[in-house]
């Protein structure tokens, strides 16, 4: 059975098809963010995939440092499997997001929203 983290990466891949994807997968290099995406608009992102249950969302130090020190393009994708609702984060926001949790105001709210600004960067 695909790990939460694996299903929302699917989700997302499927509604995003203008998008070009690159599942980072790295274990050389901690705290590399889940995905790399290009747009139509020849604009490069990261972006952090969390699954959670509760208000918090945990990172690993290395995840954190990633984010703090690249602040500008990167992004952080949290789906909560109560009310199954998406929030989209930039990463230049991790301490805030890492003290506030799922309370701290989010970029966008729900996954056609956090795909429209996807597709708007660098426009």
């Amino acid at each position: 059975m695909p790990k939460p983290e694996t299903k929302f990466w699917h989700e997302l891949k499927r509604i995003t098809p203008q998008i070009r994807w690159t599942r980072l997968e790295n274990t050389s290099v901690f705290g590399t963010p889940d995905l790399l995406g290009y747009n139509n608009n020849q604009h490069f992102f990261t972006v952090e995939l969390k699954v959670t249950r509760g208000n918090s969302v945990r990172f690993s130090p290395h995840q954190i440092a990633f984010h703090k020190l690249h602040p500008k393009n990167s992004f952080i994708m949290v789906k909560h499997l109560g009310p199954c609702s998406v929030k989209l984060y930039e990463g230049s926001r991790i301490m805030e997001l890492v003290a506030w949790g799922l309370k701290l105001d989010a970029l966008c709210l729900g996954l056609e929203a956090c795909r429209l600004k996807l597709y708007q960067l660098g426009a």
